[in-house]
C-alpha cells in the first residue's frame, strides 16, 4: 500500500435521514412577508403550477407515453415548499441515486459525518433553487417542487410582475414533468448513470487510483483556499475538478451533462415560447433573469457557485437552449421531440455543440 493510498480520504457512508434533518436546521430563513402575503403566495403557486401543464402540452406537442391526458392524470404532483422541506426532500432524492455502499444503516460516527457533508451542500442550495421536478422518488408521474421563499425573493429583486413570474417558473418545471412523462425510460437512464459515476468514485478510493473521493476533496479544498487567498481570480482558471476524474468517470460526466443540457435548454426555450399571450411580461422577465444569472457576485459567491456546480448549470441552460433552437431552425418546430423516443436518440456530448450532427444521425 502506497503512502498516497494510506492518506486518501475514504468514501463516507451517509445517514440520509440525518442529512435531511441537519440540512433543514441549517437553512437560512427566507424573505420577510406578512401572513396574508405568504398565504397568497402559496395559493398562487399552487394555481399556476397546475395551469402551466396545459400551456406546456400545447406548445411542445409532447404527450405522456401512457396515453393518459393531463385532464385524466395530473402531469405532476405540485408541492409548494419552504427551504427546509426542499432540503429534506432532496436528501431523499440523493439516497435513491447513490450505490448501496454509500448508505449508512443504523447510527454511526461515519454516517453522521457523511450526513453533515451532504447537509451543508443542501442548506446552501436551498436558498438558490426556484423549482425542481423529481422523477425519482414518487410513484406515478413524479412531484414538482416550487420553493416559495426563493421565488418571492427573486421576484422582489427583479421587480417582476408576481403572477407572471410565478407562472414562468412553473412553465419551466412542468416542461421537465412532461419530458419524463413522454420518456418514462429517462429517469432510470439517469439513475443508472449517476449510480455508475458514484460506483467508479468509490472504486477509485478502494483501489488507490486517481478519481476517488479523496482526490475530489483535496482538489475542492485547494480551490477554496486559493480563491479566498487571491480574491477569487483563480476561479477563472478552469473547472475545479479538471484532471481529477478518471477516463470513464469523465465520459459519464460528459454524457450526463449532455442530457441535462438538453432537458434544461428545452425547458428554457419552451417557457419563453408560450409568449406574451400567456405571460404578458415574458420578454422583460427573461431579460432581467439573464442579467441576474450573469452577475458574477462576490469572491465567496463565485467560490460557492463553482464548487457546487452552479456555473456548469448555467452553461447547460445556454448550451441546451442553443441546441434546441438550432434543431428547430434546421428541422422544424418541435423536431427536438425525437430525443424522447429512446436512449439512442439522446444527443451525444459533441452533438450539443454540433446540432447538425444530431439531426443527421437521428432525423436523417
Amino acid at each position: 500500500m502506497t503512502e498516497r493510498t494510506r492518506t486518501r480520504t475514504p468514501a463516507v457512508p451517509v445517514d440520509w435521514v440525518a442529512a435531511g434533518t441537519m440540512a433543514a436546521r441549517l437553512v437560512r430563513p427566507g424573505p420577510r412577508a406578512s401572513r396574508d402575503e405568504l398565504s397568497d403566495l402559496v395559493g398562487s403557486l399552487r394555481e399556476v403550477g397546475h395551469a402551466a401543464a396545459a400551456h406546456i402540452t400545447d406548445i411542445t406537442e409532447l404527450e405522456p407515453a401512457d396515453g393518459r391526458g393531463i385532464t385524466d392524470v395530473p402531469l405532476s404532483k405540485v408541492l409548494v415548499v419552504d427551504r427546509s422541506s426542499w432540503a429534506r426532500a432532496n436528501a431523499q432524492v440523493f439516497s435513491t441515486l447513490v450505490p448501496g455502499t454509500l448508505h449508512q444503516r443504523g447510527p454511526s460516527a461515519a454516517g453522521y459525518a457523511g450526513a453533515a457533508q451532504v447537509a451543508g451542500v443542501l442548506a446552501l442550495l436551498s436558498g438558490k433553487v426556484l423549482g425542481q421536478f423529481d422523477p425519482f422518488t414518487a410513484q406515478g408521474r413524479g412531484r414538482l417542487f416550487l420553493v416559495a421563499p426563493n421565488i418571492l425573493a427573486v421576484e422582489r429583486e427583479m421587480a417582476a410582475e408576481p403572477e407572471d413570474f410565478r407562472l414562468w417558473v412553473a412553465l419551466h418545471e412542468q416542461t421537465h414533468a412532461l419530458q419524463f412523462a413522454a420518456a418514462p425510460w429517462l429517469a432510470e437512464h439517469l439513475r443508472e448513470r449517476a449510480s455508475r459515476l458514484l460506483e467508479l468514485t468509490k472504486q477509485s478510493d478502494d483501489d488507490g487510483a486517481p478519481g476517488g473521493l479523496g482526490d475530489l476533496v483535496e482538489r475542492v479544498t485547494r480551490v477554496l483556499n486559493d480563491a479566498l487567498r487571491d480574491g477569487g481570480s483563480s476561479l477563472d482558471s478552469g473547472p475545479a475538478l479538471a484532471g481529477v476524474l478518471g477516463r470513464e468517470q469523465a465520459e459519464v460526466v460528459k454524457e450526463v451533462g449532455a442530457v441535462m443540457a438538453l432537458l434544461e435548454g428545452h425547458a428554457d426555450v419552451t417557457m419563453d415560447a408560450v409568449g406574451p399571450g400567456v405571460v404578458p411580461s415574458v420578454a422583460s422577465i427573461r431579460a432581467r433573469f439573464e442579467a441576474r444569472r450573469g452577475a458574477v457576485g462576490s469572491p465567496l459567491q463565485r467560490v460557492l457557485r463553482r464548487l457546487l456546480g452552479l456555473d456548469a448549470k448555467l452553461a447547460q441552460y445556454r448550451d441546451g437552449a442553443a441546441f434546441v433552437r438550432a434543431v428547430e431552425k434546421r428541422a422544424g418546430r418541435n423536431a427536438v421531440n425525437a430525443v424522447f423516443s429512446g436512449p439512442e436518440a439522446l444527443p451525444e456530448p459533441r452533438e450539443i455543440a454540433d446540432p447538425r450532427a444530431w439531426v443527421r444521425r437521428v432525423l436523417g
